[in-house]
């Protein structure tokens, strides 16, 4: 089974044919196909190649499957004994995609 190591949204992730994963948020309605050029490395059993900084020609071409909104986390700065407490919530949206092909 081949696998990808590719680069989108400041992370780095490493895909196979059919992964399911949370991306940050991509322009791209739901059913449209996207395609990943920042290949960071292509493996297929024991040959692996990497690229510098990435493979020539290689793409992850994947399909997106919903957009959304991540739970909420709570961001609490205290100091004690100051009468100072602030709080901030935040949700950070993402895009799943299903990985469809490596091309190579």
């Amino acid at each position: 089974m081949s696998y990808a190591v590719i680069k989108t949204g400041g992370k780095q992730y490493r895909v196979q044919q059919g992964d399911v994963l949370r991306v940050e948020l991509l322009t791209a309605e739901e059913g449209a196909t996207v395609s990943f050029d920042e290949v960071l490395l292509v493996g297929e059993g024991e040959s692996i190649t990497v690229g510098a900084p990435l493979v020539s020609g290689a793409t992850v071409s994947a399909t997106v499957r919903k957009h959304g909104r991540a739970d909420k986390i709570r961001i609490i700065k205290f100091r004690r004994r100051k009468h100072h407490k602030k709080q901030q919530g935040h949700r950070q949206h993402f895009t799943e995609v299903e990985i469809t092909g490596i091309n190579a």
